[in-house]
């Protein structure tokens, strides 16, 4: 069957709100690369979302999770525990940049976001929590609540959740200092709820729908500082800019600080669903036996490839790895950049290889062009390359490709990058 064949079931079968940013439909993949049902080729610059650090079917992984399924695949850990599980919470634990950690497990993001500010609040009595725009924190109702993203996640629902509170991510080139950031915060202690209401201040190291901006290290020591004031906790979302990414396993390794908690997910599981919290043991130990959980959180075969996931990243030295394809990716695009013979480019960002680059309507600008972001990301699938838009102004294409992608790939990938963008 072809793309549009395939098109058309779904289409009768699904939702429109499920949508997916390419009508592409996947007959087999690997590493970073993909061919559809057609037989047509990708390089995979979106890496499922983040999702494979460790590329599409890693050999380790995959045999991590053939030897697991041999044993069992279900056990329910509210009922019974399993090894996988724990030692997987051990490795997390020593790796955090955390003293005294504890950690739980999760199947989504979502989840582990939502549970950090139920610990939080359990943790601190108190209800407030504080976000911030751009952000992206989840689907489910409050993860929705604290997102600072309104179309399309929130287009049409207004969120019910009382207590969640947004700040102006620092963002200068679109005119918010990360002292207007600190300066808004104030203002919200002073004016709508007392630091000594707020449970939780969570943000994200590097956004990731939200485009890829970077908190500075200097803000987020700042933050540390207020909640170490205020008796808040910290907690970092690291659910896309975890698992070596940026070129630390942790994102928010590179400002120095330690966080009161900790989520993750994405790449953790080298494709299989898992997520997790991890937390100082004094905040994420004050909740009750039976707080914490869910039917298939931690997985026995999502914890045999999340496992495995550690074992590849410090073999394959990918934390290094993401530095060296985050150089190259932002050196040729600061080139194209330079050459003027393409769409016109503005800010271009990354921290390993958490790489994005906005599309402006005029050089040396930062006036957002959606729409002509959107065109190049659809030429680019045409031309075989896989990549997403996304952003606060809907103006940014981000680029995820795998940790474990060669040279070779990543050369032609960013070769077909320059001919979607010609002018």
């Amino acid at each position: 069957m072809t793309n549009k064949e395939f098109l058309a079931r779904r289409d009768k079968a699904l939702p429109k709100g499920a949508a997916t940013a390419h009508p592409v439909f996947v007959k087999r993949a690997a590493g970073s690369e993909i061919w559809d049902v057609e037989g047509t080729h990708y390089i995979d610059f979106a890496s499922g979302i983040a999702v494979n650090n460790t590329g599409n079917l890693h050999p380790k992984v995959v045999g991590a999770i053939k030897a697991q399924l041999d044993d069992y695949a279900h056990i329910g850990f509210p009922v019974v525990s399993c090894e996988p599980y724990v030692r997987l919470c051990e490795r997390l634990n020593a790796l955090a940049p955390i003293d005294d950690a504890k950690s739980v497990l999760f199947t989504t993001g979502a989840e582990a976001t939502e549970n950090a500010v139920k610990v939080a609040r359990f943790y601190t009595g108190r209800q407030g929590v504080v976000t911030f725009t751009g952000s992206f924190h989840g689907r489910t109702q409050l993860a929705l609540a604290m997102t600072g993203k309104v179309l399309p996640l929130r287009a049409g629902v207004t969120p019910s959740q009382a207590g969640v509170y947004q700040v102006p991510f620092p963002i200068p080139h679109h005119g918010t200092t990360e002292a207007d950031s600190l300066r808004a915060l104030d203002h919200l202690f002073r004016a709508t709820i007392a630091a000594e209401q707020v449970a939780a201040i969570v943000i994200e190291p590097v956004q990731g729908e939200g485009g890829f901006y970077q908190a500075p290290p200097s803000f987020l020591q700042a933050l540390r500082a207020l909640c170490d004031t205020h008796g808040i906790c910290l907690v970092m979302d690291e659910v896309q800019s975890g698992f070596g990414r940026t070129g630390k396993l942790f994102g928010v390794e590179h400002a120095g600080i330690q966080p009161d908690l900790i989520c993750v997910g994405k790449a953790m599981g080298g494709g299989l669903p898992v997520a997790g919290l991890i937390g100082r043991a004094e905040v994420i130990d004050a909740a009750p036996p039976g707080f914490l959980g869910g039917t298939f959180a931690g997985n026995p075969l999502a914890c045999a490839a999340a496992n495995a996931v550690l074992d590849v990243i410090a073999e394959e030295s990918l934390l290094d790895r993401a530095i060296h394809i985050g150089r190259r990716i932002e050196t040729f695009l600061q080139d194209l950049k330079a050459s003027g013979n393409t769409v016109p480019v503005g800010d271009i960002r990354g921290l390993g290889a958490m790489v994005a680059f906005e599309i402006v309507t005029q050089a040396n600008t930062h006036i957002p062009d959606a729409d002509a972001t959107k065109a190049i990301a659809n030429k680019a699938r045409e031309l075989g390359l896989l990549l997403l838009p996304c952003g606060y102004y809907g103006n940014t294409l981000r680029i995820s490709a795998p940790l474990t992608i060669t040279d070779d790939v990543l050369e032609a990938g960013l070769s077909r990058l320059a001919s979607a963008m010609q002018r």
